[in-house]
């Protein structure tokens, strides 16, 4: 069978925020120690105590966003421990993630300016789970009141002059869970306190993103829209792609067969219908949808890599979760008029991560490829598309063979993003361009020869991203065979 694409390119929609693709860093593991800061003194390569080959890296993504200190750790964390000198700062215990100490080397300073050196807006997630109002608040203060006061004072104390803009602050993270098990009218008035206190000074004026629903938890959604909306910038949502589900066996990153690889991408295209869903809601208290769901949290979950920590959570990462990550980004272009923000956990060493390093060694994985090549879509219009394609069926269940997403940047070119989820059958797709004349298409494919492929620091490039021609032009259809299990971005000129 054929896969059918019809778009019409004259009649765009949202515009997909660029923060959408975001990223995530908690301390957690490897990915803040080892992935990002280590130290002046060390002997890998290091800009102000940051790893050099990551700060290059993440500008090449363009990544738009980052989201600090967590996840679960941000509502153990207190600031305060984490600013002036690094020999006077508290040690604690990271009771979430292994039972290690926590130095508190990297601190508030330490995450700006690292935004700073890799072009990224901080986005800053408070402690309502152990924290107290007034130490958010004073946090707030000490990033961003420049005139005179005992938080601004301080700051200016250990080394900061100007205040930093900070337009991104999660009131809480996970309060239905790791971050206080509250219920949802509890929570609900506990962000109305704390973001009344979320001040904005100056010139800086903070988008407020209030913590959301846990997976399908639409009551959750329904509380806090209907008592807090009016209060809130944003809504965030958490979903992770455990193949099996949550709390079940959850498989090898690399050790996997057919049956496990359509699991993964079966789960991974739930995220459509938890955004249909929750937006829905949304929409019944503000119809004009100025309160964006923010995906703050999302990404493939497996077991820990066999001899690592299991509280570090480091893992793999094959094709498999390259078509994950265009799965849904795809996903979140076509829903960009409420989804605003996204971020991938996480960004190093942890999860689902872009990047993973081991010494002085650093390599950039199939989902980094993926980031990289529909980073072409960050800021254009989404454009309207129907995908009518064949099942990819097994065991008795189906999805679709072929996922797809569009949109048209400032300069009028086309980018048409394709994903294969078929492990073994390749397919032939015409695309329907209606509105213009495409007159000129090039074409960038990540895919490789096994479903468990996957980059190592013997063998980096085993999957890597190169130029793909195998379309054509013929009147107002483009003609495009795409190999199975692989991820395809066209760029459509006129």
């Amino acid at each position: 069978m054929l896969t059918k694409i019809r778009m019409n390119v004259d009649m765009p929609l949202s515009t997909i925020d660029r923060n959408i693709y975001g990223h995530f860093s908690e301390h957690l593991g490897c990915c803040i120690y080892e992935g990002i800061w280590v130290g002046e003194d060390s002997p890998i390569p290091n800009t102000e105590g940051f790893r050099t080959d990551v700060i290059e890296a993440l500008k090449r993504l363009q990544i738009p966003i980052l989201r600090w200190p967590g996840g679960c750790f941000a509502d153990e964390y207190h600031w305060k421990d984490g600013v002036g000198p690094k020999e006077k700062r508290k040690r604690m215990i990271n009771t979430h993630w292994g039972g290690v100490i926590e130095n508190n080397d990297f601190g508030t300073h330490e995450f700006m300016r690292f935004c700073e050196l890799i072009n990224a807006e901080p986005y800053i997630c408070g402690n309502v789970g152990s924290g107290t109002v007034s130490e958010m608040s004073e946090w707030v203060e000490y990033v961003t009141f420049g005139g005179e006061s005992p938080m601004a004072n301080w700051r200016q104390e250990n080394g900061r002059k100007e205040p930093w803009k900070l337009k991104y602050f999660g009131v809480g993270n996970e309060n239905w869970g790791c971050g206080g098990h509250m219920r949802p009218e509890y929570y609900a008035d506990l962000f109305r306190q704390y973001a009344c206190y979320v001040r904005n000074y100056g010139e800086n004026k903070i988008f407020k993103i209030a913590c959301g629903p846990n997976v399908d938890d639409y009551h959750w959604t329904e509380v806090l829209m209907s008592q807090a909306g009016r209060y809130m910038d944003g809504l965030s949502l958490h979903y992770y792609t455990f193949p099996n589900g949550y709390g079940k066996e959850k498989g090898s990153a690399t050790e996997f067969d057919e049956t496990w690889w359509f699991r993964t991408l079966k789960r991974t295209l739930y995220m459509e219908e938890l955004i249909e869903r929750h937006d829905t809601i949304m929409t019944r208290y503000d119809p004009d949808k100025r309160v964006a769901l923010i995906v703050d949290e999302w990404g493939t979950w497996y077991n820990v890599e066999p001899g690592t920590t299991p509280g570090f959570l480091y893992q793999q990462n094959t094709m498999r979760d390259a078509l994950v990550a265009g799965i849904n980004l795809n996903i979140f272009h076509r829903h960009s008029d409420r989804v605003r923000m996204a971020n991938l956990a996480q960004l190093i060493n942890v999860l689902q991560s872009v990047i993973l390093t081991e010494g002085a060694s650093m390599l950039l994985t199939p989902t980094f490829h993926v980031f990289d090549m529909y980073k072409v879509h960050q800021g254009a219009k989404s454009i309207p598309l129907h995908v009518d394609s064949p099942a990819y069926e097994m065991n008795g269940e189906r999805i679709d063979r072929i996922h797809a997403s569009a949109s048209v940047n400032d300069s009028g070119i086309l980018h048409v993003s394709l994903c294969n989820l078929d492990h073994a059958a390749a397919e032939e797709i015409e695309i329907d361009i209606r509105g213009k004349k495409a007159t000129h298409v090039t074409g960038t494919i990540l895919t490789s020869e096994a479903i468990q492929d996957h980059n190592t620091f013997d063998v980096p490039d085993r999957v890597s991203p190169c130029a793909f021609g195998d379309y054509r032009l013929e009147d107002d259809r483009l003609i495009v065979r795409m190999p199975s299990k692989s991820v395809v971005v066209l760029a459509v000129e006129w």
